[in-house]
């Protein structure tokens, strides 16, 4: 379960002020797949930031039960001058998971070859999505934050990544942000809708795709 309390977000931007959410109260069930939809700029990935607990809320407060992961995907906290090795043994024992299995689940599944041995800052962005999205996905969380991860990689990969995340569904929720409407069919069952600082919790997907996209048509407002 994942709580929302008064939550409000305001960013200030060169003297302009800019509500990201205001005032929002509602819950998120437990072992839940839902989607975050919102035109660009709405503010989704802020909000997997602050129910990560890496950005703070400007007022109110997020409650949650059970472990929640970084935004999948996120490779910002990996050190560069560490290999891929090296930095999943280092996340496997700040979470307490058995190192060498989550190495070799990584290895495994991101396909780095010879450069899941070499530092970090010779990866391209796609071969540090595939590392994070692994990491991720080999420690088992209550909840996972998915931002676009899957898009990332060719087609055999997509195809694997999203079987990957499915079988995690299957003990496990997740708050998943993508542009593609086919994806957040096939990956989630609920959705939160964002639109100028307001947010809205649909338990049926297909409703809250049509508030989405009748949003896209929509002028948008400052």
């Amino acid at each position: 379960m994942i709580r929302f309390e008064n939550l409000t977000k305001r960013f200030v931007l060169h003297g302009q002020s800019k509500m990201i959410m205001q005032n929002v109260n509602l819950t998120i069930p437990s072992r839940t797949s839902v989607a975050l939809l919102g035109r660009n700029g709405a503010g989704k990935s802020t909000l997997l930031r602050m129910i990560a607990g890496t950005m703070d809320a400007t007022s109110g407060r997020i409650l949650s039960t059970g472990s929640i992961s970084w935004p999948v995907g996120f490779a910002g906290s990996f050190h560069p001058d560490l290999s891929g090795a090296q930095n999943t043994k280092f996340i496997a024992r700040v979470y307490g998971v058995d190192t060498n299995a989550l190495s070799d689940f990584v290895e495994d599944f991101a396909e780095l070859g010879k450069h899941f041995r070499l530092p970090l800052r010779s990866y391209s962005s796609g071969m540090r999505s595939r590392l994070a999205f692994g990491v991720s996905m080999g420690i088992g969380f209550d909840t996972y934050l998915v931002d676009e991860v899957t898009s990332v990689g060719d087609a055999a990969f997509r195809s694997k990544a999203t079987e990957l995340f499915n079988a995690r569904m299957a003990e496990s929720g997740a708050i998943v942000v993508s542009h593609s409407m086919p994806q957040i069919r096939q990956m989630c069952d609920s959705a939160l809708v964002l639109e100028h600082g307001k947010a809205h919790y649909f338990e049926n997907l297909e409703e809250a795709i049509a508030l989405h996209e009748s949003n896209m048509q929509g002028p948008r407002m400052a």
